[in-house]
């Protein structure tokens, strides 16, 4: 079977990713899935089938939606990619429009309609004259949507608001060309039991306003999360160059980087980023990785090593000789990585959505049985209609549209004060279930900087003057070991200084011949420890938490300098705390075992996987969540992105890079792992929030439909009662402001 990944435009909620899914599944040969969150549709395709992928692009025209093929270019560099990003109507910019000018229309309306000192002669009109624009404009993309539904023998929470909106305004527009409402004059009366015949000189333009603003901002708001899930490719691919230096026939020239082919020799001068994968042919250098590996020190790399593409080189010019491009880069690949990962994510669907299946049309068939039974009771056509648009406009999803986004606002709003982002309310729901949370070592549980740990002076040698010569000697090279070990003593002059990329440095610092490097180098130049000091010599390898160097000066080794990672401040704390919450926490690194198993043990970590790379640490969250796990995931690097996005949560560090920020679900702006804990307790108290301001509005749909039904209820006092539900939720949500960190 071959595989096509399709953009869906048009999906206004899951019930549509679903519709669409399943029609394409009815095609002969065809295996689908279709995630609403991505507006992407993942379709194989036996190769048997008669179906192609026009004919699964017409199927999906044909159930009311539009589907295209991603533009090719994800993975070549050029910092283009295929994906989300479709805008149209239902975009958060398109929406964004549309809410700004119908809630500037619709708050005249609402002022006008709610209180009798401003209906002023006239004023009917000239909210209907307001409520217009918003009622046919600013509702718009629900009434398409619930036409296009309609169509298809479908209804969704679009059908309802577009069929509530438009009963209020086509009663109100009724009542002002055929009622009393009209008349000049006219004010509001309030009533909670409707008499015989009212209903005629009554207006809901409010109404009708006021649910369009409502909705659009709900839709405002989940149509920006979703532009954000799909910047996480985007930045991905940014780190990618555009242009490139070859060699072609012995002459340099810059060249676009598509126009780069196989076996091209190209040049990288220091501070450059590598241009794509390739082999050294000539030169030796240092090369940070650190965007693809985490690790924080640079990779040694000389003739016949292998490099990739968008890392940094640190030293020397380099020849590298092109061995992948474009989609056959690592870098290419850590995008498809990504890709895979944000698709496969589980879609997690609201409430209100989950219920809509069945609420819906129970509520359109309960306002036409109402409206039929009024009328078999001999009741007239005016009190029927009365009490048919009561019962759309209580249950008028008001409250539920505002149940989600106003806690999702007032606790993201919270949590931005706290060093907390959450992407979106989908991410609340991934807190409530997760069970053990995977930590990224380097950057999250340590600073990522490297720090002199130990200097371990031999026995006669003065330790000053071994950080002396150290320093003075590392003080002239840009390793981040170099720099960590400049920071022992404030450097002197330095004679006859070399380099030596990946090995070390010489020179003459007091008269003194020195050396600092490896201590397989130093042992090569025959350093070797003195005679007189008893045990094994220094230069033996041992097991060790850190990267040693080595210091001699006048042919002889002086003593040994270790400088490692450290472990954040805050950590041990964090991890206690996150027990704390139910969490088991699992520490997860490209760094070997025996550095891993040392910060493990200082953070009070049993459980260690180490040696692994970007893709295994995506496979390690599989893995976890086959074993029956909901899984956390933190992290801070590129090498982390796929592990993010797959993770049921994904928690980035504001300190680390983009893309890791981007593919994650909360990112902590402060990079200190004791804020993961506010971020899940914080989004805990906003899901339960968002839990509770749907049951109060379910629970009120429940409790009013009946009594509007029955004629207890007028339009109006239906619409105060809508509105009273709406503050009720947004009252709720409030409380979140009080929310405060744990101490």
């Amino acid at each position: 079977m071959s595989t096509v990944r399709l953009d869906i435009a048009g999906m206004t909620c899951t019930s549509c990713a679903a519709r669409v899914e399943k029609k394409l599944n009815r095609l002969d040969g065809v295996e689908a899935s279709v995630n609403y969150a991505t507006e992407k549709a993942t379709v194989r395709i036996d190769d048997d089938s008669d179906v192609d992928v026009q004919g699964v692009i017409d199927t999906v025209a044909r159930t009311g939606y539009s589907a295209s093929v991603p533009s090719t270019g994800s993975g070549s560099g050029d910092g283009s990619g295929g994906g989300a990003g479709h805008e149209g109507m239902h975009g958060a910019g398109s929406m964004l429009r549309r809410l700004r000018i119908s809630a500037a229309l619709a708050l005249p309306v609402v002022l006008l309609s709610m209180v009798p000192a401003w209906q002023l002669d006239g004023w009917q009109w000239l909210a209907l004259a307001l409520a217009t624009p918003v009622v046919t404009w600013g509702a718009y993309p629900f009434h398409r949507a619930a036409w296009i539904n309609a169509r298809h023998g479908a209804v969704t929470m679009d059908t309802l608001v577009s069929v509530g909106v438009g009963a209020a305004y086509v009663w109100s527009l009724w009542a002002l060309l055929i009622g009393d409402a009209g008349m000049i004059g006219m004010t509001m009366q309030f009533s909670l039991m409707p008499a015989s015949g009212a209903g005629h000189d009554e207006i809901y333009l409010e109404v009708a306003s006021a649910v369009t603003v409502f909705i659009l901002a709900g839709h405002y708001l989940e149509a920006s999360a979703k532009t954000r899930s799909s910047a996480a490719l985007r930045a991905l691919m940014s780190l990618g160059v555009r242009d490139v230096t070859v060699l072609r026939d012995g002459q340099e020239q810059v060249v676009a980087l598509a126009d780069l082919h196989p076996d091209d020799r190209f040049v990288v001068r220091p501070g450059e980023k590598i241009a794509t994968d390739g082999v050294v042919e000539h030169g030796s250098s240092s090369v940070d990785e650190s965007m693809l590996t985490g690790e924080p020190v640079p990779v040694d790399v000389t003739v016949g090593s292998i490099v990739t593409g968008a890392t940094v080189n640190h030293g020397g010019r380099l020849v590298v000789r092109a061995t992948a491009i474009g989609a056959d880069t690592r870098l290419a690949q850590m995008a498809r990585l990504v890709e895979e990962a944000q698709e496969g994510k589980a879609d997690v669907q609201r409430l209100a959505d989950r219920v809509s299946s069945w609420f819906v049309p129970a509520v359109i068939a309960l306002s036409l049985v109402t409206l039929g039974a009024w009328v078999a009771a001999g009741s007239s056509w005016t009190d029927a209609f009365t009490a048919a648009v009561a019962v759309l406009i209580i249950a008028c999803p008001c409250a539920l549209g505002l149940a989600t986004p106003t806690a999702l606002m007032v606790g993201t709003g919270r949590g931005a004060q706290l060093g907390i982002l959450i992407k979106g309310p989908q991410v609340l729901e991934s807190t409530r279930a997760v069970d053990t949370v995977v930590l990224d070592k380097t950057g999250t549980v340590t600073s990522g900087a490297m720090r002199v740990s130990s200097v371990d002076a031999l026995p006669g040698v003065d330790e000053d003057e071994l950080r002396l010569v150290a320093a003075s000697l590392e003080h002239a090279s840009e390793h981040p070991i170099a720099r960590a070990v400049a920071t022992l003593a404030d450097a002197v002059e330095v004679g006859s200084f070399a380099n030596h990329a990946g090995f070390g440095v010489t020179g003459a610092v007091g008269g003194r011949d020195a050396a600092v490097g490896r201590p397989s180098w130093l042992a090569e130049r025959g350093i070797t420890a003195s005679p007189l000091e008893p045990g094994p010599s220094p230069l033996e390898p041992v097991e060790r938490t850190g990267t040693t160097v080595a210091v001699a000066w006048d042919g002889e080794l002086r003593g040994t300098i270790t400088v490692s990672d450290t472990v954040k401040p805050t950590s041990a704390q964090a991890v206690a705390d996150l027990r704390s919450l139910g969490l088991e926490p699992v520490l997860l690194t490209g760094d070997s075992a025996a550095v891993a198993d040392a910060v493990a043990r200082e953070v009070g970590i049993d459980r260690v996987i180490a040696d692994v790379t970007p893709a295994d640490k995506l496979r390690v969250v599989h893995e976890l969540q086959a074993e029956g796990r909901v899984v956390a995931m933190v992290g801070d690097g590129v090498n982390d992105a796929a592990a993010l996005a797959a993770a049921d949560l994904g928690i980035a560090m504001g300190t680390g890079t983009d893309v890791a920020i981007e593919a994650s679900d909360l990112t902590l702006v402060k990079g200190d792992l004791a804020t993961a804990v506010d971020a899940v307790r914080l989004s805990r108290a906003t899901l339960r929030t968002i839990k509770g301001n749907l049951f109060w509005a379910f629970a009120y749909n429940v409790a009013a439909i009946p009594l509007a039904a029955l004629g207890l209820l007028n339009p109006l006092i239906a619409g105060l009662a809508m509105a009273f539900s709406s503050v009720f939720v947004v009252t709720n949500s409030l409380r979140l402001r009080r929310f405060s960190p744990h101490a």
